[in-house]
């Protein structure tokens, strides 16, 4: 998948957390050092960027649809993701999003939740991601 470099193992250190938060369009309104470190840019850098800065051509078009369709519905979103540094590196987290309401129960933005992603449901989406790419071209 890609002709992009994976990530050096430098970059993802086990039991780093990464977090951002966005807006209710996807805009990074947060984003913490872990995540600065394993994508390679600096806070100033990602802070009013669309959070598919890091996305890597890689992810399935339908996959990020199903996201944000479950996110702005109020619900909760897991899965593995693949995203792209800004070295062109690239790195595999299994993500939980979720949504921010605010005390009147206003939903207001999403924050993401990121770890590294195991090896093994690394291989096994793969595929399923693969297969859905095909169907996108």
């Amino acid at each position: 998948m890609g002709n992009v470099t994976p990530i050096d193992e430098e970059y993802m250190v086990e039991g780093d957390v990464i977090i951002s938060q966005t807006d209710l369009k996807g805009i990074i309104t947060y984003a913490n050092r872990a995540f600065c470190k394993v994508s390679g840019y600096k806070r100033d850098e990602l802070i009013g960027q669309p959070h598919n800065i890091v996305r890597h051509p890689d992810m399935p078009k339908i996959e990020f649809a199903q996201l944000w369709e479950t996110i702005s519905g109020g619900q909760a979103w897991n899965g593995l993701i693949k995203n792209l540094r800004k070295d062109g590196k690239y790195y595999w987290v299994d993500t939980e999003v979720l949504p921010i309401r605010s005390e009147q129960d206003t939903l207001t933005g999403y924050i993401a939740v990121r770890k590294e992603a195991s090896r093994k449901n690394i291989n096994e989406i793969q595929e399923k991601y693969t297969k859905m790419l095909k169907t996108e071209k």
